[in-house]
């Protein structure tokens, strides 16, 4: 048949019969190149359907099987162009070394494919486990790497050299490159801690005050981190500054299934004092106070009456017993009221303490832990705790501190004009 084809050309100029020729490997290449597809999309895939592994289907994505159907034509080109008659053998070579560099960059982009579906694999296992590591950073390297191979080989064959050549000559090019890609490089390394010592991952809370980042991790690439900030703007950190600078990671938090709860009321100085009998007697009527009245009562009954046998002529200095104050009476009540709290985790730290006292007033602070981590639910809880807190207040004789406003002194100045009207 191939002889038939020769004789039939054969009496017609040498650049029509290169030409013929050239057309007729043209139609065979992508003639087999359709056959390819064929084969590659509708047969192969049927076949490994009965191979449920889950890398054989990375593999057979529709992306990577059709780019593999694309190498065909340049190997048909590579194997077919010495057969075409009267065809110069400087051109033939030239053709040649473009079909190798074009099987290259199609072998490339099969392997860009390969890597588009690792990607996409690693996503959809993200939204099914937020606690999956992503790939991206690697993913994206991979794609860098394959990119400046193909290139490397692609330029070797057009020039007819071996590609060890340019790697030699760019090895006296490696400060350039390591100044060009500084910091791919380090936000790569820093991307490769931040994974193998699991310091970060997608869907975590993060919060870097120094970036104005304060939200989720919504993607985290080769060079950059991006965070979702609760007020829905975008922050982009760059990977290595997550190496280089202190970041907080609220992932503890929500896998604790707690969330703390650390304020404070400002008592006023002025309202603190001892309770007398008939106050002791009245606030024993609340259900969550009356243990800890029952008990302080008799402690201090008999701290009293040991002193008083002890030291018969001290005994009627005030100051020489002991009496309960409001403001511990207070905090005694805060305290039970806090481990009676449904909402509130009884396995964690659990307490209100007075702090040191400031020209604001006497803190005092709450440490709890809420039973959930959804900050709607987090602050209704909290709103809750304090809105009663406040409001119980005067029922132990205390005040909170507040500065004076416009107001009170406006009130304060009437007050003072009808004293002295009425004087």
């Amino acid at each position: 048949m191939l002889s038939e084809y020769y004789d039939t050309i054969s009496h017609l100029d040498p650049w029509a019969q290169a030409a013929i020729g050239l057309f007729a490997l043209a139609v065979i290449a992508y003639l087999l190149r359709f056959i390819a597809r064929l084969i590659l999309l509708n047969v192969l895939p049927r076949l490994a359907g009965s191979f449920p592994v889950g890398w054989l289907q990375t593999l057979l994505d529709k992306r990577v099987l059709t780019r593999l159907s694309q190498i065909v034509p340049s190997l048909v080109f590579q194997v077919g162009v010495f057969a075409v008659p009267r065809l110069s053998p400087v051109l033939a070579n030239i053709i040649h070394n473009v079909a190798v560099a074009c099987t290259v960059l199609a072998i490339g982009r099969v392997i860009l494919a390969v890597l588009d579906a690792v990607q996409d694999h690693n996503l959809q296992a993200l939204s099914k486990a937020p606690g999956t590591r992503s790939l991206k950073s690697y993913v994206q390297l991979g794609k860098l790497v394959t990119m400046l191979v193909v290139v490397i080989i692609m330029i070797g064959a057009l020039i007819d050299r071996s590609p060890l050549i340019l790697l030699s000559g760019l090895g006296a090019m490696s400060a350039v490159l390591m100044l060009v890609f500084k910091d791919t490089i380090l936000s790569f390394t820093a991307g490769v801690q931040l994974a193998g010592n699991d310091m970060l991952r997608v869907g975590d809370w993060l919060q870097m005050d120094q970036m104005g980042a304060d939200g989720a991790v919504v993607d985290m690439a080769l060079n950059t981190v991006k965070i979702r900030n609760w007020d829905n703007t975008i922050t982009t950190i760059p990977t290595w500054r997550l190496m280089s600078e202190s970041f907080k990671n609220w992932r503890g938090m929500s896998e604790s299934g707690g969330r703390r709860i650390k304020r404070s009321i400002l008592i006023d100085h002025a309202t603190v004092r001892f309770l007398s009998d008939s106050e002791i007697t009245e606030l024993g009527q609340i259900a969550l106070l009356k243990p800890y009245l029952v008990s302080k009562t008799q402690e201090i009954g008999e701290f009293n009456s040991n002193f008083a046998r002890e030291a018969p002529d001290m005994a009627g200095e005030v100051v020489n017993l002991r009496k309960l104050t409001n403001v511990g009476t207070y905090r005694a009540y805060v305290n039970a009221y806090l481990k009676s709290h449904p909402r509130l985790r009884k396995d964690m730290t659990l307490m209100a303490r007075m702090m040191e006292p400031t020209t604001n007033g006497t803190p005092l602070e709450i440490y709890a832990f809420t039973a959930t981590t959804a900050w709607a639910e987090y602050e209704s809880i909290q709103g809750d705790i304090f809105d009663h807190l406040m409001a119980i207040l005067p029922e132990f004789g205390l005040h909170a501190f507040q500065n004076p406003s416009g107001n009170d002194v406006k009130i304060g100045l009437r007050q003072n004009e009808v004293g002295v009207l009425s004087a």
